[in-house]
Parts: C-alpha cells; sequence; structure tokens
C-alpha cells in the first residue's frame, strides 16, 4: 500500500493511510488479541513484543511525512557501522584520526551528490596549491558545495 502512495502529497498520503491501512492495522491488533499462546514460546514472545510496540508502530498515521519503515536512516548510518569496524585497526590516535577525516570527506562529497574519486582526484591536485595554513578561506573552493566543484566533480 505505502508503494503506491509514495508520490501523494503529505496531505493525501495522510488522508489514504487511514482510509486504508488503519483497517489493516486494526484487524492486526484484533487478531493478535485473539491468539491463543503460550507466554514464554517464541511466538509468545513475538506476539507481546508487537503489542507492547503498537503505539510506535501507528506513529506513521499521524503524519504524511512520516515514513513506515526506517530503512533510509538505517541506509545513512551503514557506511559509520562499517567504519566503525575497521576502525578498530588503526594502530596510533593520529592514525584513527587520519582515517575519520578521510572518511568524513568521503561522506559529505557523497551527501553532495559528487563523483567521490573525481572529487579527490580534485581535491589532490589543487589543495597543494593553496597557501591553506595562512589563508584558511582558500579551502571554500575546495569544498563539494562549492559551486565550481559541483560542476567539475558532480555525477
Amino acid at each position: 500500500m505505502e508503494e503506491a502512495l509514495k508520490d501523494f502529497t503529505p496531505e493525501e498520503r495522510y488522508h489514504k493511510r487511514l482510509e486504508l491501512e488503519k483497517p489493516v492495522l486494526e484487524a492486526f491488533w484484533c487478531w493478535l488479541e485473539n491468539l491463543n499462546v503460550l507466554n514464554g514460546s517464541a511466538l509468545g514472545k513475538a506476539v507481546t513484543y508487537a503489542q507492547n510496540q503498537k503505539k510506535y508502530m501507528e506513529n506513521y498515521l499521524l503524519d504524511g511525512r512520516c515514513s513506515l519503515s526506517n530503512n533510509a536512516a538505517e541506509n545513512a548510518i551503514r557506511p559509520f557501522t562499517v567504519g566503525r569496524k575497521n576502525w578498530l585497526f588503526a594502530d596510533t590516535p593520529k592514525g584513527a584520526s587520519a582515517s575519520a577525516a578521510v572518511y568524513s570527506i568521503i561522506e559529505t562529497v557523497k551527501a553532495n551528490g559528487l563523483n567521490v574519486y573525481t572529487y579527490l582526484e580534485y581535491l589532490l591536485l589543487y589543495m597543494p596549491d593553496t597557501d591553506w595554513r595562512n589563508h584558511p578561506e582558500e579551502l571554500d573552493v575546495l569544498m563539494p558545495w562549492s559551486e565550481n566543484v559541483k560542476t567539475v566533480c558532480g555525477k
């Protein structure tokens, strides 16, 4: 149902959810309440968990801008969880700091919709010619949100 509503405005999505999805959820909760399960069984634990999460699972019905799933948020933090595993192998604090800096640059480049390889190549080509230590404002033209960088490194 949510797939069919993806192109709707938030207001339209809100009303359609109440019309189409709320009855399905109500039927689901009714079904759960009428199940006879053993409390300690795996099914019993699943039913109890679902019932305890009811108010949270229905939050998306309150606002058409809300998403039913948190997949977008999970996909956004996935690189950090991969990075966390790699950071275990940083031998020194300086090495860990350097890894974090590079990682931050790459994620910022991605967030600005640029080609990571092209941007790193651009950065390594032009940054050595700047006197950024004495004139930090010179870095502005090298930032991923710079219009020139977007033109050169855009996907």
